[in-house]
């Protein structure tokens, strides 16, 4: 028996996610015979490629070396079928304020690579825009609640405190986590990233004003219903002539994820998620 595609693709599913649940999922076949996939592959090359526990799956050397030949190969030629498909574009979901420059450089990284267009496209309900198809693959600051989802944390940036400039705190140089939980907080409960639950219990707010989106959110906070919390970029990227964002030394931090469905996993797909982690992240969190 050779070699077969599908082989190397079940291999690259497990390295990747360390998971044989993933990866199984992933690839849309059962736990069974991916294993059996897997046990033809290192029976063929007769050398094992994974060490395999009941809570853990880890490469062995051969496999490390092996995994990065493989994802070379499969990211060609995934590249040249797009090609041939006439696929020009991927489409990247948004909700609001994303770290600019950085955002603009992964796009040209990506764009350079595969010679395939970058869309932003924002959306406000990221999961439905997923589930539809709208777009491929999303930054998402929120805890998407889908296992049919897979999200990839890139970086945590600082979070700062958002109030009215008419508010007497807007003159504050600095304000303490626990202290602005005081006051009424403003909370985007689709696609924010503050909840209550982020304070600690018996410090947290005790009313929140709830929205769907970052413009009702600011806005909010602008007409002083109550204060909020948002990520550093968003405050460089989306200034308000009626919000004074303030810093705060102890703050839980913002993740950025991607998001992603994994039964839309394609080559395209895969290259960004690949060029959006070589990116790192931006030089001035």
């Amino acid at each position: 028996m050779d070699v077969e595609l599908r082989h190397l693709r079940a291999f690259a599913a497990v390295a990747d996610s360390r998971s044989f649940t993933a990866a199984s999922r992933q690839l849309l076949i059962t736990q069974p015979a991916l294993t059996r996939t897997i046990q033809q592959l290192e029976a063929i090359l007769e050398v094992k490629l994974l060490d395999r526990t009941s809570r853990s799956v880890e490469l062995t050397e051969p496999g490390r070396t092996f995994r990065a030949r493989v994802q070379t190969l499969l990211r060609d030629l995934d590249l040249a079928c797009a090609e041939l498909r006439g696929e020009r574009d991927l489409r990247i979901g948004f909700s609001w304020a994303l770290p600019d420059p950085w955002v603009s450089d992964v796009i040209t990284a990506f764009e350079e690579a595969t010679g395939i267009s970058g869309r932003l496209l924002r959306r406000d309900d990221i999961t439905t825009a997923l589930e539809s198809g709208d777009v491929d693959v999303a930054f998402v600051r929120h805890s998407i609640d889908d296992e049919d989802v897979a999200t990839l944390t890139l970086f945590e940036e600082p979070r700062v405190a958002a109030v009215s400039s008419r508010s007497p705190l807007a003159e504050r140089n600095t304000l303490s986590w626990n202290e602005l939980g005081q006051y009424p907080v403003v909370v985007n409960t689709r696609s924010g990233s503050t909840t209550p639950k982020l304070w600690p219990l018996g410090r947290r707010p005790a009313q929140t004003i709830e929205c769907d989106n970052y413009d009702e959110w600011i806005t909010l906070v602008a007409a002083n219903r109550g204060v909020g919390a948002t990520p550093l970029s968003a405050s460089a990227t989306h200034a308000h002539a009626g919000v004074v964002f303030i810093p705060m030394n102890d703050a839980p931090p913002v993740p950025l994820r991607l998001a992603w469905r994994w039964q839309r996993n394609s080559a395209l797909l895969r290259r960004f998620v690949e060029l959006t982690t070589e990116q790192g992240q931006p030089s001035r969190f």
